[in-house]
């Protein structure tokens, strides 16, 4: 292990510390009011990112039936086009396995995003951030996404320590990036997949006539 490695350890430990021996201040009730909503999020799109999981599938499987029964060089872009969309799928369920399991114990999430605040170095301002997404009751949807905007958009260099934080850091860049992406990636590929999986049984039976 690296010595800035160990540092950045030493720092998540004494973190903690601090943040245990704080329960009570700003930087904590904000960060259990943002786990809370953060845990209530996830549980609800869990069915819908289900849903949006398994519905490419069929079609997926479709296309890759269709290419391995066809020669030459139709076989081998059929493969392809297969084999893209599904490594998209696969990503996304990775991802979403991550957030899932990143929320079951909503007490660690919680003291979590507070170390991440210490360990930020611009405390005042993370902490603004959870306060803007946590809000203070009622829906108060707009603020909400301005406030994950904001902690999308913060540099990375930030919260360096984050790869610490087992949960809190699939909140955190650049892990809330790559959530955001790989989600809008399986959104298109629903309609993508049904559209190449339709081209690929018009080609097959083209090819059979």
């Amino acid at each position: 292990m690296s010595g800035r490695r160990r540092g950045w350890g030493r720092r998540t430990n004494e973190a903690a510390s601090r943040v245990t021996a704080r329960v009570d201040d700003g930087t904590g009730r904000a960060a259990t009011r943002a786990a809370d909503l953060l845990v209530v999020a996830v549980r609800l799109l869990r069915i819908p990112t289900a849903v949006l999981l398994v519905v490419p599938l069929p079609f997926i499987a479709v296309t890759a039936a269709v290419a391995v029964s066809s020669d030459g060089a139709f076989r081998v872009v059929g493969l392809v086009v297969a084999g893209l969309p599904a490594l998209v799928s696969a990503a996304f369920a990775w991802r979403r396995r991550q957030v899932v399991n990143a929320v079951d114990d909503p007490v660690a999430l919680a003291t979590e995003l507070a170390i991440m605040v210490e360990m930020s170095g611009r405390a005042d301002e993370t902490r603004g951030i959870l306060e803007q997404i946590a809000g203070g009751g009622g829906s108060r949807v707009f603020s909400r996404l301005r406030g994950a905007w904001r902690g999308v958009t913060m540099p990375a260099r930030w919260i360096q320590g984050v790869e610490d934080l087992r949960r809190a850091r699939n909140f955190a860049p650049p892990r809330i990036g790559w959530t955001i992406s790989i989600s809008i990636a399986a959104l298109w590929l629903v309609p993508i997949s049904v559209v190449v999986a339709l081209f690929a049984l018009v080609g097959g039976l083209a090819g059979s006539l």
